[in-house]
C-alpha cells in the first residue's frame, strides 16, 4: 500500500537542531534555530508570563473547546497589539481575526482561504525567505515565485529592484512580506520604503500577506508594526500573520493569529466566517492555555508593562551580542561584510558564509549555523561569543573548506544566485 511513499528528508533547521543535541562536544555552539536564549544560554520564562500563569493556575476552571475562531479576549488583544488601540479599521470593525496554531498555522489557514477564493493567484516571496513560506503555499496548491530582496554584495536591500518587480506582478497576485526582522537576512525596509512599496501594491491591486513573527525585536512594538498600520492608512486589504512564540517565549504553546484587513464590516464578517471554516477543516479549534496567558498579560496594565520592559531588555541584549561579535571579527572579515552584524536587526544575521564554510564550522569547530549562512544572534552570549567569533575568523582566514583547497578571503563569500522562479534582477 505504501511502497510509493518517498522518505521525508526532514526540515533542515529542525534536523540540524537534532544533530546538535547528539553532538557530544562540550563547547559546541548552536546558532541555527530561531530561538531567543538568555545570557546563561537558557530559554527564558518571562516574568509577566510566569505571573499570569500563576494567576490562571490559582483559578481552576473547566477546559471546554474554544470557538473555532478562538478565544474572544485573545483575539481582541491581538488586534490591539498588532493594529494599535486607535486603529480606524479596528474601530470600524473591518478586521477579521482568528486564533491560530502559531504563525505557521496562520500562514496555513490564510493559504487555504486564498486558494479557495483567489484560485488563479500566484504567490511571490522574497529572495531569500523562511523556507516554510514556500513549503506552506506550495502544499496549498500555489505556484510560488520570488522577487529581489537581499543584496549579497552589500548585505543590504535591493529596494529598487524589489519595487520594480512588485510593479510588474499581475493583479491579484499574493505578495508575502516580512513586517520586521526579516528571516533569514535581518534586513528590513525603512518606513519611507514601506510607504512607497505599499503605494505600488495598492496601485497594482495586489494582495499583501504580512508575516510578523518578531514584533518587538526590531525597533519596538509599535514601530515594528509600521507596515501593517500603513496598510490600514492607505486602505489596502491585507492578510497579517503574527506569533507570540518569540516575543512571549511561548514556543511550545503555539500562540498565533491571522487577521485580515477588509473594506467594510460586512466583508469582515464574511471573511471571518470563512476563516473559521478553514480552521475547522484543519484542526477544528485552537488550544486554550497559552492564549489565556497572552490575553491576561496584554489586558493587565502591570503585566503588560513588565512584558514590554523585559522584551526591550531582550532586544538590547541581542544588540549587545551584535556589537560583541562585530568587535571580535574585526580584522578577519572585510569591512563591508563586517558591517552587516550591526546594520541588520532582529534575531538573525546573514553572515555571508558559504555552505562549505558552514560545514567546516560545524564539523571542525562545533559551531552550528544553517547552510545559507544564517546566524541566530539571539543564541550568542558572553560565554560562547568568543568561541563562535574565533571559529568564524579561523575559517575565513584559512579559506577552510572540507575537501577543498584554501581560497582567498574575497572568494570565501558565497555570492551565487538562489534557485527558483524570480522576477526582476
Amino acid at each position: 500500500m505504501f511502497e510509493h511513499i518517498d522518505a521525508y528528508p526532514g526540515d533542515p533547521i529542525l534536523t540540524l537542531n537534532e544533530n546538535f543535541a547528539r553532538d557530544p562536544r562540550e563547547h559546541k555552539v548552536n546558532l541555527s534555530i530561531g530561538i531567543y536564549y538568555d545570557d546563561e544560554g537558557r530559554l527564558p520564562v518571562m516574568g509577566a508570563v510566569r505571573e499570569a500563569e500563576a494567576q490562571l493556575l490559582a483559578e481552576p476552571a473547566a477546559k471546554p473547546y474554544l470557538p473555532m475562531a478562538g478565544m474572544a479576549d485573545y483575539r481582541d488583544a491581538v488586534q490591539s497589539l498588532v493594529f494599535g488601540d486607535d486603529s480606524p479599521a479596528r474601530a470600524e470593525r473591518r478586521i477579521a481575526t482568528v486564533q491560530t496554531l502559531g504563525g505557521s498555522g496562520a500562514l496555513k489557514v490564510g493559504a487555504d482561504f486564498i486558494r479557495r477564493y483567489f484560485p488563479d493567484a500566484q504567490v511571490w516571496v522574497s529572495d531569500p525567505t523562511w523556507d516554510n513560506h514556500r513549503f506552506i503555499f506550495e502544499r496549498a496548491g500555489f505556484t510560488v515565485g520570488t522577487y529581489p530582496y537581499y543584496d549579497e554584495a552589500t548585505g543590504g536591500l535591493k529596494f529598487e529592484a524589489m519595487l520594480s518587480a512588485i510593479r510588474d506582478l499581475p493583479a491579484k497576485s499574493v505578495v508575502l512580506l516580512h513586517a520586521c526582522c526579516h528571516n533569514p537576512t535581518g534586513v528590513d525596509l525603512s518606513d519611507a520604503q514601506w510607504v512607497k512599496l505599499i503605494g505600488a501594491i495598492k496601485q497594482r491591486e495586489l494582495l499583501p500577506f504580512i508575516d510578523m513573527a518578531y514584533q518587538g525585536f526590531g525597533a519596538g512594538i509599535d514601530a515594528d508594526a509600521f507596515a501593517i498600520r500603513e496598510m490600514v492608512r492607505q486602505n489596502v486589504p491585507a492578510f497579517v500573520a503574527n506569533s507570540f512564540s518569540k516575543n512571549f517565549s511561548l514556543y511550545g504553546e503555539r500562540c498565533g493569529a491571522l487577521s485580515v484587513i477588509c473594506e467594510s464590516p460586512d466583508s469582515a464578517a464574511r471573511v471571518l466566517g470563512q476563516l473559521t471554516s478553514a480552521v475547522r477543516a484543519n484542526y477544528s479549534n485552537p488550544p486554550t492555555h497559552g492564549a489565556k496567558i497572552v490575553a491576561r498579560v496584554l489586558a493587565t496594565p502591570s503585566l503588560r508593562q513588565s512584558w514590554e520592559d523585559e522584551l526591550a531588555s531582550m532586544c538590547r541584549r541581542i544588540a549587545r551580542m551584535r556589537g560583541e561579535i562585530h568587535a571580535r571579527l574585526r580584522g578577519n572579515v572585510p569591512e563591508p561584510m563586517l558591517a552587516r552584524y550591526l546594520d541588520q536587526r532582529g534575531m538573525f544575521t546573514y553572515t555571508g558564509l558559504s555552505a562549505g564554510q558552514v560545514d567546516v564550522l560545524r564539523e571542525r569547530h562545533g559551531v552550528y549555523l544553517i547552510r545559507s549562512g544564517r546566524m541566530c544572534v539571539a543564541a550568542l552570549n558572553d560565554r560562547n561569543v568568543g568561541a563562535a567569533a574565533a571559529a568564524i575568523g579561523e575559517v575565513l582566514s584559512n579559506g577552510d573548506l572540507i575537501g577543498a583547497e584554501p581560497r582567498s578571503l574575497a572568494a570565501s563569500f558565497d555570492v551565487s544566485s538562489k534557485p527558483g522562479r524570480r522576477v526582476g534582477s
